[in-house]
Order: structure tokens, then C-alpha cells, then sequence
């Protein structure tokens, strides 16, 4: 069986300190980056329903050209507006209520959380209302794919991270048609918009109905991590800030560390750019 380990010494420093005994430490012969490998391909092609988004990435790093293929049946999908919230407390108050009322009318619902703690501290949350759910994060993945096919049951509410269930069709069950499909509830932006609206994309597919909402607060990683200090403070100082200028706010934190990722994929290609520049020994020919 396949298993990880910890570089640089840690996994056998755990074995020392279980008392178990130490396995010889990994060494890393070679590394390749994804740029790298996929350029290795004579012939590359792929489909993303967010791929249209990414087009310029694609063509520089990789030189394809990105296609809109129509939808086989019209998109039936709606959003509610955007809920910007001050703190995570008024956030997650607001996503257990949203929860409470969508589940009164039978509607499915599929939770999207960025990271395992935000999953348990909404399971907890939904244990203490009396609200019965299926948890799916990278600590739970066994029967993933069975739990996340019956998401779209009648009053079904499951929680899930990013990865678990993916690439699992959500059919609806019966009489939820009527009932407005899959309702899909985002509780953070993530760094890349992409991975927003692959989470919304799990509603309405195949012209069903469905319908998707996002909640934030100023106190999520993304604000945190990619909004300036100074700026935060000033949103939160006001009782009633603009909705424009809070929206910007994210859109801009959002933008931020997208820019970022596709720089740090630029410094990753320009490395591998340099390598077969200078080491003599490099087939220039292999790499696109």
C-alpha cells in the first residue's frame, strides 16, 4: 500500500519519539515540475468548465488555444446576492440559518467549506440545532463517492470540502425537481475563482434546476492573508460600509492571490526555461 512521508527528517523523528521502529529516510532523485511534465506530451488537450477564465495562462505556458463549447441543455442555475458578513460568528450564524430555511421546504443542500475545521465547526453547529448530515472531508474519505452521489436527495444536507466527492455526478431524487434542485452554499471564497464556481457548478447540471449562495467574512483566510491590514480595519469601523465597496473588497483580495499563484507558475517555468539554457547535458528537444 502507498503511504506518504514526512522529508527532511521529521517522519523519523515521530518514529523516535512513538518508539517504533525507524524507517531509512526517502531521498529525492529527481524532480519535475507539472509545467514541465505535461510539456513533455507531443500532444495536449483537456476540457474544464472553467477553462475560459484561465485562457491566457493556458496559451502562454502551455500554447493551447481554449474553445466555449455551448452547453448540451440551457443553464438553469440562479444566485442569491452575496452575504458579507463582519465576523466569522455573523457568518456562521448566517449559513445555519440559510441551512434551517432551505431544509424546511425539502431542498438538498450541498455545503462547500475550505478547509476540514470549517466542516467540523458547521457539523458541530448543525448537531447542536438537531439538523441530521453527512460530513466529507480528507479525514472521512471512505464511501465518498456513495454519500456525495445521494447529495441530491430530498432533504439532504451534506458538508464537504474541496476534493471530497469530486468528479461524482449529484443526481436529484425524486419530487426534487419541483422543489428547485440542489441548493449549493459556498462559506469562503477560495484564492482562486475558479474553484468558487466549480463548487457552484455541482447545481444545475445538465439542465436541471439548482440554485447557489456565497458567504464571507471579513475574518476569512483570503481577507486575511490578501487584504492590507489598514483596509479591513476600515470596513469593520464602519457600521453600514458601502456593498460596493465591500464587494471590491473581496473581488480584490480574490484577484491578489491569483495574481500571485500564476506569478509563482511563471518563476516555475522560468526555472525550468534556465535548465535547458544551461545544463549541457539537457535534451532541449525533450520540453516544448
Amino acid at each position: 500500500m502507498l503511504h506518504s512521508t514526512w522529508q527532511q527528517g521529521l517522519h523519523q523523528a515521530v518514529e523516535a519519539k512513538e518508539g517504533i521502529p525507524i524507517t531509512p529516510p526517502s531521498e529525492t532523485m529527481a524532480s519535475l515540475s507539472f509545467q514541465r511534465f505535461f510539456r513533455c506530451y507531443p500532444r495536449l488537450a483537456g476540457v474544464s468548465g472553467t477553462a475560459m477564465e484561465a485562457a491566457e495562462e493556458f496559451w502562454q505556458i502551455y500554447h493551447l488555444v481554449v474553445l466555449a463549447i455551448p452547453t448540451h441543455r440551457p443553464c438553469r442555475r440562479t444566485y442569491s446576492p452575496p452575504r458579507y458578513l463582519s465576523n466569522l460568528e455573523e457568518k456562521w450564524s448566517a449559513v445555519l440559518a440559510e441551512i434551517e430555511r432551505v431544509h424546511a421546504t425539502g431542498q438538498p443542500i450541498l455545503v462547500g467549506t475550505r478547509s476540514i475545521a470549517a466542516s467540523e465547526e458547521l457539523s458541530a453547529r448543525l448537531h447542536a440545532q438537531g439538523l441530521p448530515h453527512h460530513l466529507l472531508n480528507a479525514a472521512r474519505n471512505q464511501e465518498e463517492a456513495l454519500i456525495i452521489s445521494k447529495a441530491g436527495q430530498p432533504g439532504q444536507i451534506t458538508l464537504a470540502t474541496n476534493m471530497a466527492g469530486r468528479g461524482t455526478d449529484i443526481a436529484l431524487g425524486e419530487g426534487v425537481t419541483g422543489l428547485g434542485g440542489l441548493h449549493v452554499i459556498a462559506t469562503e471564497m477560495h484564492e482562486s475563482g475558479r474553484i468558487d464556481r466549480q463548487l457552484f457548478g455541482r447545481a444545475a447540471r445538465q439542465g436541471d434546476p439548482g440554485s447557489a449562495s456565497l458567504f464571507v467574512s471579513l475574518e476569512d483566510d483570503l481577507m486575511r492573508r490578501y487584504l492590507p491590514g489598514p483596509v479591513v480595519g476600515a470596513l469593520r469601523r464602519q457600521p453600514h460600509p458601502s456593498p460596493w465597496l465591500v464587494r471590491q473588497a473581496f473581488s480584490h483580495a480574490q484577484k491578489t492571490a491569483e495574481r500571485l499563484a500564476y506569478r509563482q507558475r511563471k518563476n516555475v517555468l522560468e526555472n525550468d526555461r534556465w535548465l535547458d539554457e544551461n545544463l549541457s547535458f539537457s535534451n532541449k528537444d525533450s520540453v516544448l
